[in-house]
């Protein structure tokens, strides 16, 4: 599923964030600018400093620069954020230059997160080959509502002075009837297959999912096969049968723990792209964020041994979905699953014993196939 070219270049701002964040993204960036010259795409990148180090030099997360660049920008090809790493950052800082600011600001209310399992990677999954064979899955985050944005939230003392944090899950159904629409239509050019996943049991806003969700079928979409799943349950069969699977929908907090556990599938987490798009503008073009869906992982930002992957795949995304070159998109992914043929592998996807590559050598591996 594409969208058509418009007249003028693509804008797309490189922020490569937090820890491993630059590392991962660098490499992702070689590969954009080699898929750019090999075949004449109309893209115009530009990098902008974002981040933890950004704030300690300049007193800001996000310099004024960045914040115009964002205004500017189509596409965002984005690293990770370090928000655990922000305790002595002001309030206000924290909020304006925030993940979740960025995308309000953008817009975007759908996350595509793919599970494509490599059969490369059979042995570095937890789960048996048969399991993994065929597992392609996509994903469908709702992400501008529930208790990510609900209000009230805090944490706040009570009368006997005892602490207690609050959060709100709230959804509205136009922030359903939006998600479910654009997800109905990606599983029509897919398998024709959308699981509804939520608490309808437990959770009024979760009924009110269920029942905005069967509502659009029933009216627009009625050649998709459509199946409601409880959340619990969806992680259960993910595990057990992730393969009668195509096309997942579900809210922000759910979408955020389920993509996060089929991480298992493909091996890693540092395999997992993702995608986040707004309605499309009056040139047809959507603003998006790409990024892996890993985080900084601090742990090993600066060793120079993260895996690219996610972020070469994020890549694949963007030139999909925001530079309307599908083609190319596959080459890329097909060059993912070449060097891992090839038997290239970092240390989060490689057996014992097995010569691993780091960030930059992996990248090697990618444009060597290309």
């Amino acid at each position: 599923m594409t969208l058509p070219a418009a007249t003028r270049p693509l804008q797309v701002l490189v922020l490569g964030g937090d820890g491993i964040g630059p590392e991962v993204t660098a490499q992702a960036l070689r590969v954009l600018r080699h898929m750019q010259a090999k075949h004449g795409l109309a893209l115009d990148i530009e990098e902008q400093p974002y981040g933890n180090a950004t704030w300690r030099a300049t007193g800001h997360l996000m310099p004024a620069a960045t914040h115009a660049a964002v205004e500017r920008a189509d596409a965002v090809l984005f690293g990770a954020a370090d928000s655990l790493d922000r305790a002595g950052m002001p309030a206000e800082e924290r909020a304006r230059g925030s993940l979740l600011t960025l995308r309000r600001r953008l817009g975007l209310f759908a996350n595509l997160r793919p599970v494509r399992t490599e059969r490369a990677l059979d042995e570095v999954s937890p789960f048996k080959p048969r399991t993994l064979a065929c597992v392609d899955l996509v994903f469908v985050r709702e992400l501008s509502g529930g208790v990510y944005y609900g209000e009230p939230r805090g944490i706040e003392r009570d009368a006997d002075g005892r602490r207690r944090g609050i959060n709100t899950h709230i959804y509205d159904e136009d922030q359903i009837i939006r998600a479910a629409r654009f997800a109905f239509a990606l599983a029509r050019g897919r398998r024709g297959v959308l699981t509804s996943v939520d608490k309808a049991n437990v959770m009024e806003a979760g009924a009110l999912w269920r029942q905005v969700v069967t509502a659009l079928h029933h009216d627009e979409f009625r050649d998709v096969k459509l199946d409601h799943m409880l959340a619990d349950t969806c992680g259960l069969m993910l595990n057990r049968d992730p393969k009668r699977f195509d096309v997942i929908l579900t809210d922000n907090l759910f979408g955020d723990v389920l993509s996060d556990a089929a991480a298992g599938l493909a091996g890693s987490l540092g395999m997992l792209p993702s995608g986040s798009l707004s309605a499309p503008r009056p040139d047809g073009r959507r603003r998006a964020l790409y990024e892996p869906v890993h985080g900084s992982a601090p742990d090993i930002a600066g060793k120079g041994v993260a895996n690219p992957l996610a972020a070469i795949l994020s890549v694949a995304l963007l030139l999909r979905w925001s530079a309307g070159a599908e083609k190319v998109a596959r080459e890329v992914e097909a060059a993912v699953t070449a060097a891992l043929d090839a038997g290239a592998r970092c240390a989060d996807i490689a057996l014992p014993g097995e010569a691993v590559l780091g960030t930059a050598g992996m990248g090697d591996a990618v444009l060597a196939r290309l």
